[in-house]
């Protein structure tokens, strides 16, 4: 053979070989583990971390993979938060306003009761510095969070006996979330927290006396109408819902851009596409809700108006006790009643226009 031949071909195969090894450092290996704070059988909810999961995979040519796990396989549901920022997991899907307890702020980057609604959330979130606020609470506990999926506007819940005034309300057991259960407990209520997979038993226990969820597509799947029949309007304490991915950020900074880019990419997809799911599936659910027995129920106004008043209240107790609450609540709260006047003129006249015109034409 021409040794010419011979040492051109070496000389052509030493770049490729050179190569590999560098594209395989630009692009290790790496393995996670996901917690959802939710049960599997909640497809949208845990469905949309396994989601991410995949996107990343297919973003990195499958070598940044993400296991994922239903709550209470690796922590309890509640506990993602803890379990992400001590390294247990590498990242975490949840609510952040479940850990309130731990700082009240958490509440603003999944919903503020009478708060900003899924599009609105959205423009404060990537335009109204929302992310930027969330970034720095976030870093204190050792997170970088990315949000994640919303749910729309929220069901009131699921009530054992109507809810016919204000006195209705007075030392009803309650479970629900974030700053809703304070705004309840100032109106006589007993609210409580409770995990999704550990809310049907306490309810047809008695424990409680009333649950919110999300609304008719999962409240379907968890069977609450089989035990409280009266299912209310509107989720004044959730007008959204936002989920966040929350990452370790000692793990998420040794990423290489690439697989940082990945994480973001996936997060912004599910971040809409959690809202189009159940917007196509909620009426179906209410429908066959409504026909298998559930009596559909709106708050009372008087209600309503207590709850805004309490609220009122608590927003402005916690702005004055805490400095970091004050800080969002100052920029939070101009936006909300900025955009509330906005939607006055867009969306609220046309709705208030077109859906009860569009109910009269269907009978």
């Amino acid at each position: 053979m021409n040794r010419r031949i011979i040492l051109g071909a070496a000389a052509a195969a030493a770049p490729m070989a050179l190569a590999a090894p560098a594209l395989a450092q630009a692009n290790p290996e790496v393995r996670w583990r996901f917690q959802s704070s939710f049960p599997r059988n909640l497809d949208v909810l845990f469905g949309t971390a396994e989601r991410i999961a995949s996107r990343v995979a297919a973003l990195t040519d499958n070598r940044f993979r993400i296991s994922v796990f239903p709550a209470g396989e690796i922590v309890p549901g509640l506990q993602v938060l803890d379990a992400v920022q001590a390294g247990t997991i590498e990242a975490g899907h949840t609510a952040s306003y479940w850990y309130i307890g731990k700082e009240p702020g958490f509440a603003f980057f999944t919903c503020m009761p009478f708060g900003l609604n899924t599009r609105q959330l959205t423009a404060w979130l990537r335009h109204g510095g929302g992310n930027q606020l969330g970034d720095q609470l976030f870093a204190d506990y050792s997170i970088q969070a990315f949000p994640a999926g919303d749910t729309g506007a929220q069901m009131g819940g699921w009530f054992r006996n109507e809810i016919r005034s204000q006195q209705d309300v007075q030392g009803l057991k309650f479970r629900i979330s974030g700053l809703a259960g304070q705004v309840f407990q100032r109106m006589g209520a007993a609210p409580t927290l409770i995990a999704p997979a550990d809310i049907y038993p306490a309810l047809e226990r008695g424990t409680i006396d009333a649950t919110e969820f999300t609304g008719p597509h999962d409240d379907e799947r968890l069977g609450f109408f089989r035990v409280a029949r009266f299912y209310y309007a509107p989720g004044w304490f959730e007008p959204a819902a936002r989920l966040h991915m929350m990452t370790n950020k000692r793990a998420y900074d040794a990423l290489p851009d690439a697989y940082k880019a990945a994480i973001q990419v996936a997060c912004a997809e599910a971040d809409s596409e959690m809202t189009s799911r159940y917007d196509h599936l909620n009426p179906i659910a209410l429908r066959r809700l409504v026909a298998a027995g559930a009596q559909l129920r709106f708050f009372p106004r008087e209600m309503m108006q207590a709850a805004w008043t309490a609220n009122e209240a608590l927003m402005a107790d916690l702005a004055g006790q805490n400095p970091r609450f004050r800080t969002l609540w100052d920029s939070y709260r101009p936006y909300r009643n900025e955009l509330f006047q906005w939607f006055r003129v867009s969306e609220n006249s046309y709705d208030n226009f077109a859906f009860p015109a569009a109910a009269a034409a269907a009978r």
